[in-house]
């Protein structure tokens, strides 16, 4: 099995013309106001003569180099020449804290630091003498730990890829060449609306490159077939559709809530005079999904998988017809064997949620999947408990194979014994024209477990009794959700904790609503419900 270098020497070779990198000047990217273009040619002497570099001070196979350089050409320049040497990267979020940075270093055991910019916020307070900080260009030193060999080996770690940490501090999961490259197999292969041809797509992404979705699809992806990448530097609404129009893109990809953003923009003729085939948007809202394609004219690939799962389990609705207004997360792929079960581990019946558990087919059921948790093999064992890989989202199966998505175990509020889906709540209650978004998360309760709680964003123009909003939302909520569903609690945010990937935050959001209810600052609505709830009865 080859390895990204590899892959991409490939096509340099063959196409060294051909666009690799590029951006257009409407994406108004910072380090580059005026837009860039770099042929497969281009990047291949500059990535071979950076390998050349690395490799005459010692790094090779058994190191690993920190990458703070964003989506910027360097990032992939120095991904692709580092892992010719065997070399793994830590690429680095820019928006985490001193303190995170440190860290995820540590627990790395980094000792060369590679960023765009010395200045960069995270680096502001960040002082550890045993990480080397350069900017490229720089002298580098030679690594401490001797290399193994200095070429990658399938099996080798071609990338340390951090989790949220939601639940608590995030955890290194060691990715392999022989993960990206299953992982990158799958997107090219999804055919149906997600068919890519050779030598001639062009991928948009705003995605960060220490996402899987960013660096294991798009980017390889395109090298995989000879297509180009658009590397945003992030989300920027107003001059997305001037971007997707003017970069020629036939791919984009977002996720979470970035279709509900881009709905709310006033029409502009960029938006429809675009070359976009079809976008992967995991996680887009069922309501969302619909008005999307209606409006803008192609179709949102939903998908699901996990960093640690990679291309051996995931699935796709590139191929299949399924019902609108459902989160429908397609067909699983070949060659993976899944189950959904219980809280006992007993298979559920057709249409009832359970635990997804997934693993390879074959003689060894982690095959295609990430390595390990760093430093945490106990971690690692029991994510594989019984030989299946827990996932820990809540699925449900049709009768015609497909899955669909209920959602996160620990996102279920347990309350009184019933499991309430927050996405079932969200989806409800965001149907009311006075929320612009809204978040559910469960908090504890000392008669019930735990309570439904509301984040509330307020549209433009709404009204100005929050006590009064939240009353007639809870109230029209009723009319597609159980008494016990509704929430118990409310408070209306300015906005709501989003990553750099634009999903919410649910560790956030939860602790937010725990502080909120122990301090006495969130609405109680459990009184009111209540009440409605006889008043219901009694009508």
């Amino acid at each position: 099995m080859r390895s990204p270098f590899l892959a991409f020497e490939e096509k340099a070779k063959a196409k060294p013309d051909a666009a690799f990198l590029k951006a257009p000047e409407s994406a108004a990217l910072p380090y580059a106001p005026q837009g860039f273009h770099i042929s497969y040619g281009e990047a291949f002497d500059t990535i071979q003569a950076l390998r050349t570099r690395f490799g005459n001070v010692g790094f090779g196979a058994g190191c690993r180099v920190a990458l703070l350089l964003e989506n910027r050409p360097e990032f992939f320049v120095h991904w692709l020449a580092l892992n010719a040497l065997g070399v793994s990267i830590v690429p680095i979020n820019p928006d985490l804290r001193p303190a995170e940075l440190e860290y995820q270093l540590g627990l790395a055991e980094v000792e060369l630091l590679v960023t765009h910019s010395k200045t960069a916020a995270v680096l502001s307070d960040f002082s550890n003498p045993a990480v080397r900080v350069i900017i490229p260009g720089e002298d580098i030193q030679p690594p401490t730990v001797a290399a193994r060999r200095q070429h990658g080996e399938p099996g080798d770690e071609c990338a340390l890829l951090f989790t949220s940490g939601s639940t608590g501090k995030p955890k290194g999961c060691m990715l392999s060449n022989a993960y990206f490259m299953t992982l990158a197999d799958w997107y090219v292969t999804q055919g149906g609306i997600a068919w890519i041809d050779e030598d001639c797509e062009v991928a948009l992404t705003p995605l960060p490159m220490f996402h899987m979705n960013a660096l294991g699809c798009t980017a390889l992806g395109m090298i995989v077939k000879g297509g180009a990448i658009v590397p945003l530097d992030r989300f920027h609404p107003k001059r997305w559709w001037q971007s997707v129009k003017d970069s020629g893109a036939t791919i984009v990809h977002f996720l979470g809530v970035i279709p509900a953003i881009l709905l709310q923009l006033p029409k502009s003729p960029a938006e429809i005079e675009h070359r976009v085939k079809f976008s992967l948007g995991p996680g887009v809202g069922a309501r969302h999904k619909i008005e999307f394609e209606e409006r803008y004219g192609f179709p949102i690939v939903e998908a699901w998988a996990m960093t640690e799962t990679g291309g051996r389990a995931t699935t796709t609705t590139a191929r299949d017809e399924y019902t609108p207004g459902q989160r429908c997360i397609g067909r699983p792929r070949a060659g993976m064997e899944y189950r959904i079960v219980d809280d006992a581990g007993v298979p559920v019946t057709q249409g009832v949620p359970g635990e997804l558990l997934v693993r390879a087919a074959g003689p060894d059921p982690r095959d295609g999947f990430f390595s390990g948790y760093l430093k945490e093999e106990q971690a690692t064992e029991e994510a594989w408990a019984g030989g299946w890989f827990h996932t820990g989202d809540l699925v449900f199966e049709d009768e015609h194979g497909l899955l669909y998505f209920f959602d996160r175990k620990k996102s279920i509020v347990r309350r009184s014994g019933e499991n309430i889906a927050v996405l079932e709540v969200e989806t409800a209650l965001a149907g009311s024209d006075a929320l612009k978004a809204v978040a559910v998360t469960p908090v504890p309760d000392e008669i019930r477990g735990e309570e439904v709680f509301a984040f509330f964003v307020k549209a433009d123009g709404a009204g100005t009794d929050p006590r009064a909003m939240a009353e007639q939302i809870v109230r029209d909520g009723a009319a597609q959700l159980s008494y016990h569903k509704l929430p118990g609690y409310a408070a209306f945010v300015d906005e709501l904790p989003l990553g750099s990937t634009q999903k919410l935050q649910r560790g956030e959001i939860k602790a937010m609503a725990a502080n909120l209810v122990q301090q006495g600052q969130a609405m109680d609505l459990r009184e009111f419900k209540a009440a409605m709830r006889k008043t219901t009865r009694h009508s």
